[in-house]
C-alpha cells in the first residue's frame, strides 16, 4: 500500500481524480468551442461577410463578445453563489451547445444574417462567462488543499492550449465549411462538455469557510503557515458562512484587492499583442498570416509551459509576480529594438511564460486567502475586471497604429508594464513589516471592524506556497 502511494501521487491530477478529470476535459472543448467561434467569426466577418466595413464589423463583434463578463458580473456571482456548481458548470455548457446549434441550424438552412452573428456572440459569452469563474471556484471541491496548485496548473494551461487550437481550427473551418462548420462542431462540443461535467462527482461538496464576519489578509504574501490550517471557527461554523455583497468582498481583502488593480493595469498593455503583433508582421517583418498564426503559437506555447512549471518554482508571489512583469516587460519591448520574427516569437514565449506564471501562483494564492463563501463573486469580479481591459486596450493600441509605428508600440507595452511590476514589488515588500515570518502563526485575521491597528500583519489560515 505504501509503494502504490507514491505511485498514485505521481500521476497527474486529471488522470488520479476522475471528477476533476472530467471537469477539465469540459473545459478544455467548452474553451475551445469558444475560441473557434470568436476567430471563426472574425474571419466570417472580414473575409465574407463584412461589406465595407469589415474592420468596424469585426472588432464590434470583438466588443459584444467581451461584455457580458463585465456587465453580468454581479449575477454571475449570485448565481454561482447559490447554485451547485456541477449544475452550473453543465446548464452553461448545455445552454451554449444549444445557442449553437439553432446558430448552425439556420446557417445551414439559409444565408446567416450578420445579425444572428451578433446575437449568438453575446449568448455564447454570456454562458463562458458563467463557465468560467464557476469552474475555478470548483477547483476546491474537486480536489485536495496539496493539488490546488496542480489543478489550477491544469486550468490555466487549458485556457493556452484552447485558445491555441481554437484559434488556428476557427479560420480554417471557415474557408472549409463556412460559418455554418464551426457553429455545428462547436455545437456539439459544448453538448460533450454538458455530459462530461453533468456525469462527474464533486467528492469534497463545499468546503468550510470562515464566519461571515471575518476577512482575507491584507497581506497574504507574508505568511508561512501550514497549508493545512483549520479556520478557528471549525467546519460548523464555518459552514454557516454566507456569501457577501461584490463591494464587501472586495474591502474585506485590501491586499488582494490592490494585486487586482495591478494586474489590471498590466492586462492592459499585455492584452494589446494581440493588437501589435498582426501590425508588427505586417509593417516591420512585411509577412503574411502564417507568420501572424506562428507568432499566436509562440505566446501559447510561453503560456502552457508557464502554467505546466509555475507551481514548482520558489518564491512569495508578490516577488515571483514582480519578476515576471519586469521579464514580460523586457521581452515584450524587445522586438521593438531588434526587428526580425525569430526574435519576436522568442519574445512571445517569454511573455507567455511570465503570464502562465503569474496566473498560477496568484490564482492558488487567491483560493487559499480568498473565504469560500466569498469566492463565486471575487473570481467573477476578477474575471470582470481582466476582461474589461480587452476592448479598451483593443481601441487604445488600435487607434496608436494609426499614427506611430508597431515598433513604438512594442517599446509603449514594455515601457508600460515597468511601474506595475514596481507596485507588485512595492506590495511585497510593504508586506514585509511586522512579526518576522519564521514565526509568524497561523491564525484568521482579525474582524476589520475590530481595532483599527493597519500596522498588524495578517496571516492567513490556509498559507502560501
Amino acid at each position: 500500500m505504501s509503494a502504490a502511494a507514491p505511485r498514485a501521487r505521481r500521476l497527474p491530477v486529471v488522470l488520479r481524480n476522475p471528477a476533476f478529470g472530467r471537469v477539465w476535459a469540459g473545459q478544455l472543448l467548452t474553451q475551445m468551442a469558444g475560441r473557434m467561434v470568436q476567430v471563426g467569426a472574425v474571419w466570417w466577418l472580414v473575409g465574407f461577410a463584412g461589406g465595407g466595413h469589415r474592420g468596424l464589423s469585426s472588432g464590434l463583434f470583438l466588443t459584444v463578445s467581451t461584455l457580458p463578463a463585465v456587465a453580468l458580473a454581479p449575477v454571475v456571482a449570485r448565481v454561482v453563489a447559490r447554485r451547485p456548481h456541477r449544475s452550473v458548470l453543465a446548464g452553461s455548457a448545455g445552454a451554449a451547445g444549444l445557442v449553437a446549434a439553432v446558430t448552425a441550424a439556420w446557417a445551414g438552412a439559409a444565408a446567416l444574417p450578420v445579425a444572428v452573428v451578433f446575437a449568438a456572440g453575446p449568448a455564447l459569452a454570456t454562458c463562458q462567462a458563467l463557465f468560467d469563474p464557476c469552474l475555478t471556484t470548483s477547483v476546491p471541491e474537486l480536489v485536495d488543499d496539496a493539488d490546488i496548485e496542480a489543478a489550477t496548473g491544469f486550468e490555466l494551461s487549458t485556457q493556452s492550449v484552447a485558445g491555441l487550437a481554437g484559434g488556428l481550427l476557427g479560420p480554417l473551418v471557415v474557408d472549409a465549411a463556412g460559418l455554418a462548420g464551426v457553429v455545428a462542431g462547436c455545437a456539439g462540443a459544448y453538448l460533450l462538455a454538458a455530459l462530461l461535467i453533468a456525469t462527474a462527482r464533486f467528492p469534497l461538496g463545499a468546503p468550510a469557510t470562515a464566519p461571515a464576519g471575518t476577512h482575507g489578509p491584507e497581506h497574504p504574501s507574508d505568511a508561512q503557515a501550514p497549508e493545512h490550517a483549520v479556520p478557528a471557527g471549525g467546519p460548523a461554523e464555518g459552514a454557516a458562512a454566507r456569501p457577501r455583497p461584490l463591494r464587501r468582498v472586495l474591502a474585506g481583502l485590501p491586499f488582494v484587492r490592490r494585486v487586482l488593480v495591478c494586474f489590471t493595469a498590466a492586462n492592459l498593455f499585455t492584452t494589446a499583442v494581440y493588437v501589435v503583433m498582426p501590425l508588427y508582421t505586417r509593417g516591420v517583418l512585411h509577412s503574411t498570416g502564417s507568420t501572424v498564426a506562428s507568432l499566436e503559437a509562440a505566446l501559447g506555447v510561453g503560456a502552457l509551459l508557464g502554467a505546466v512549471t509555475g507551481g514548482r518554482l520558489p518564491g512569495r508571489p508578490t516577488v515571483l509576480g514582480g519578476t515576471c512583469l519586469a521579464a514580460m516587460a523586457v521581452a515584450l519591448g524587445l522586438p521593438g529594438l531588434v526587428a526580425g520574427h525569430a526574435v519576436a516569437a522568442g519574445a512571445l514565449v517569454v511573455a507567455g511564460w511570465c503570464v502562465g506564471v503569474i496566473g498560477v501562483r496568484f490564482v492558488a494564492l487567491f483560493q487559499r486567502t480568498v473565504p469560500a463563501a466569498d469566492r463565486p463573486a471575487f473570481f467573477a469580479v476578477m474575471q470582470a475586471l481582466l476582461g474589461a481591459t480587452f476592448p479598451v486596450s483593443s481601441l487604445l493600441f488600435g487607434a496608436l497604429g494609426d499614427h506611430v509605428t508597431a515598433r513604438t508600440l512594442c517599446l509603449v507595452q514594455g515601457a508600460g508594464l515597468v511601474p506595475v511590476a514596481l507596485a507588485l514589488w512595492w506590495l511585497g515588500r510593504r508586506g514585509q513589516d511586522g512579526a518576522p515570518r519564521e514565526t509568524a502563526p497561523a491564525v484568521l485575521p482579525r474582524d476589520p471592524a475590530a481595532a483599527p491597528a493597519e500596522d498588524a500583519p495578517a496571516v492567513p489560515a490556509g498559507g502560501v506556497s
